[in-house]
């Protein structure tokens, strides 16, 4: 049996942009044509028609000789910057689009979410939809009678069931929609960035119903400017850049590089001229720095060591209660955590005007692998004011060198989740009289089989 469910070969597509060009028309010119008509319309009879003006076409290249392979039972995400090709390529894909170069094999019935409502007929009742929908995917009426309850209790739609759909809210014709394409059982389910409509409600609802079809060993394409969503349903990502095929590989290192795109991974911030360093007039950050515990400044932190983030700063007005902070974000953009300063020397004592330097210690076992990126902010408190707040302003990448972090134990293979904390297993093992007695029930269970 072939394991490929879907093959990409060297698809591209172009587009022709642009319009006739025509020069400003005065009243004589357009009282001519009007006068001139007729006889061009004659002409046009023996001539083949009239043909406008030359045309200034441009030729736009949506997609540029993508190749890949999906699996089948896989889930894999698309993601890129908007303009990048990715709903082209599903299009392509579904059969909607031609490609202008290459080709796509698909083993499998494929049902694909790419607008809302795709699919549907406006005159036709949600029962009559979903009812032509599974036709289409070839399932018998049975089939579909068999699923019908599910997909109207998933869509929340039992009380318009036999309402024709153009009287749909964009809520319902959604939910209808996604209902339809994610129950009949297909083979291979396409869905494109059409969740990003829906209330947060249903779109958690809709990631949880694609995890199940995943789990269920059918394959998954999903496109989504959704990075948590991403790293969580998909094992592989494809990034399409300016129509071209970038990177393809696990989904949390793809994502990384797409979102590490553009920064410099540097792990010192710093400003020389107070003057343009962010503040105001009570204090200024001059920088923040990435450090181990040897001190030396690291853009690269080994998963298990303790490392810490440092911000140096000027108090320019004396007698304020003064409140450094980070945040702390991974790579798909998930807020892992938040630190205040909790040095209690400070706590209820307003600062001197002077130069300071604020450390903040991250034990190791703590952080997952992957790109960090910390944003530092100050605050004035009595009454609470934001003193500056730079998002982003130290990236650093933390690694397991040596596979051989106290969190990972024996496992080799990859662990997922946004950190990846130590925490402390004990086994023992009870006396064998225990186990006798199951082990004997088990044994004449399976005797009586």
């Amino acid at each position: 049996m072939n394991d490929i469910a879907l093959r990409a070969e060297h698809i591209s597509k172009r587009y022709r942009i642009g319009r006739a060009e025509e020069s400003y028309r005065t009243l004589r010119d357009t009282i001519t044509d009007i006068a001139c008509a007729p006889f061009r319309k004659i002409k046009g009879l023996f001539a083949g028609g009239h043909r406008g003006g030359d045309a200034a076409w441009t030729e736009f290249w949506a997609l540029k000789d993508v190749s890949f392979d999906i699996r089948a039972g896989e889930v894999t995400g698309i993601i890129g910057r908007n303009g990048a090709g990715k709903s082209t390529l599903l299009k392509v894909l579904s059969r909607i689009t031609e490609p202008t170069n290459g080709y796509a094999e698909i083993h499998g019935r494929v049902s694909s979410l790419l607008e809302v409502g795709t699919g549907f007929h406006a005159e036709l009742t949600g029962r009559e939809n979903i009812y032509l929908n599974g036709a289409i995917l070839g399932m018998s009426r049975l089939e579909i009678k068999r699923k019908f309850d599910e997909i109207v209790a998933f869509a929340e739609v039992d009380k318009f069931i036999d309402t024709p759909v153009k009287r749909y809210s964009s809520g319902m014709y959604l939910r209808l929609a996604f209902a339809v394409a994610a129950h009949l059982d297909p083979e291979i389910l396409i869905v494109d960035e059409v969740l990003a409509v829906g209330d947060a409600r249903f779109q958690k609802k809709c990631l949880h119903k694609m995890e199940d079809v995943g789990h269920n060993g059918r394959t998954v394409i999903f496109v989504s400017h959704n990075m948590p969503a991403i790293t969580r349903l998909c094992k592989r990502a494809i990034l399409l850049e300016g129509g071209s095929l970038k990177e393809e590989g696990p989904a949390h290192k793809v994502v990384g590089s797409y979102l590490d795109a553009g920064h410099s991974n540097a792990a010192v911030r710093e400003w020389a001229d107070p003057a343009k360093a962010p503040g105001n007039d009570i204090v200024r950050l001059r920088a923040v720095r990435v450090r181990t515990c040897e001190g030396k400044t690291a853009e690269t932190v080994n998963i298990s060591e303790t490392f810490a983030i440092e911000m140096e700063y000027d108090v320019l007005r004396p007698g304020c209660f003064l409140m450094p902070w980070h945040h702390f974000f991974n790579g798909e953009g998930t807020r892992l955590f938040e630190t205040h300063d909790t040095d209690k020397h400070w706590r209820d004592r307003e600062r001197p005007a002077g130069r300071y330097v604020s450390t903040t210690w991250i034990y190791g076992n703590l952080l997952s692998e992957g790109i960090i990126y910390v944003s530092s902010g100050l605050t004035k408190l009595r009454p609470a004011e934001r003193m500056f707040h730079e998002r982003d302003v130290v990236v650093f990448q933390v690694v397991d060198h040596n596979g051989d972090s106290p969190a990972r134990g024996a496992w080799t293979g990859g662990i997922e989740g946004a950190v990846r904390p130590y925490f402390q297993w004990t086994t023992g093992m009870k006396p064998p009289r225990h186990v006798a007695p199951i082990a004997a029930q088990l044994t004449q269970a399976t005797a009586n089989q």
